[in-house]
């Protein structure tokens, strides 16, 4: 049995309509996939429904760890803040009603009051427990502030809550400058899901961006050393491939998902 679960971040076969990539990533081997609000929205527009889509994922055995993402719950305040949360709700209760256990919080991109991001984190939460997902706090290596594990955590820390959770990205640890050394910082119970991706040596590091995400195995990062850190602190959760890659997107969703998945392995399954 293997160590950790694979999932599926939708984002790797972009554009694929959505009940396609849930037809993929269930017959393809993944037990997991990460959907996107924007994908669930034009679903909706287009006549269809959340529950075509819940069936969907039950038909081909598919958990739903995250949905993605929360915007501007983090640095707002006043009214802008009201209608911000307004549209949180919204995207939670699509979340909650496809099952999803977490939905990502992302963070803003300039610099933010950690206090008062702490505080809105632990609003945010709150919510999300009447509603019946949990939001978990999302780092970003490309912005300029909250970029690292140890800016997360702390986040994560201040809320004060019991829900709070963090998501961890390889790429997003190397792209702020971070180490992987950072990721017991956390105990496993409070991450809401590990992406799992590579990075190339070049361009340097503060130049790359989603679109230089490479398969795992196929750049630079010790995704062992990443993997046996996890293990350390006894997560055995999900690994969530993630790209944004337009050169996969061009091709045969499938034989990406295909591809992805034997990738994810052969680095996890050789730890």
């Amino acid at each position: 049995m293997p160590d950790f679960i694979y999932c599926l971040n939708s984002s790797t076969i972009r554009p694929t309509p959505i009940l396609e990539k849930i037809r993929i990533a269930g017959e393809t081997g993944y037990k997991a996939i990460e959907l996107w609000h924007d994908d669930i929205d034009v679903h909706v527009q287009k006549g269809g429904t959340l529950a075509e889509l819940r069936w969907a994922l039950a038909d081909h055995g598919l958990a739903v760890p995250t949905t993605i993402y929360l915007k501007g719950w983090f640095e707002t305040t006043g009214s802008e803040h009201v209608r911000e949360l307004e549209e949180c709700k919204r995207r939670m209760q699509q979340a909650a009603e496809l099952g999803a256990i977490h939905v990502i919080a992302g963070p803003p991109g300039g610099r933010a009051d950690h206090n008062q991001g702490a505080r809105n984190y632990h609003e945010l939460l709150e919510i999300g427990r009447k509603i019946g997902v949990k939001p978990a706090m999302e780092y970003l290596g490309f912005v300029e502030d909250i970029n690292s594990i140890e800016v997360g955590a702390e986040i994560v820390t201040k809320s004060g809550h019991s829900d709070a959770t963090i998501v961890h990205d390889p790429f997003h640890i190397f792209r702020g400058g971070g180490s992987f050394e950072s990721l017991t910082k956390l105990p496993a119970e409070q991450i809401a899901i590990c992406h799992f991706n590579d990075t190339p040596a070049s361009p340097p590091r503060v130049e790359q961006h989603d679109k230089d995400r490479v398969m795992p195995g196929r750049g630079h990062l010790d995704l062992r050393r990443m993997l046996s850190l996890l293990k350390k602190i006894g997560y055995n959760r999900w690994l969530s491939l993630e790209l944004f890659r337009e050169d996969l997107w061009a091709q045969d969703p499938r034989k990406v998902a295909k591809e992805g998945l034997a990738a994810m392995r052969a680095v996890a399954e050789s730890v």
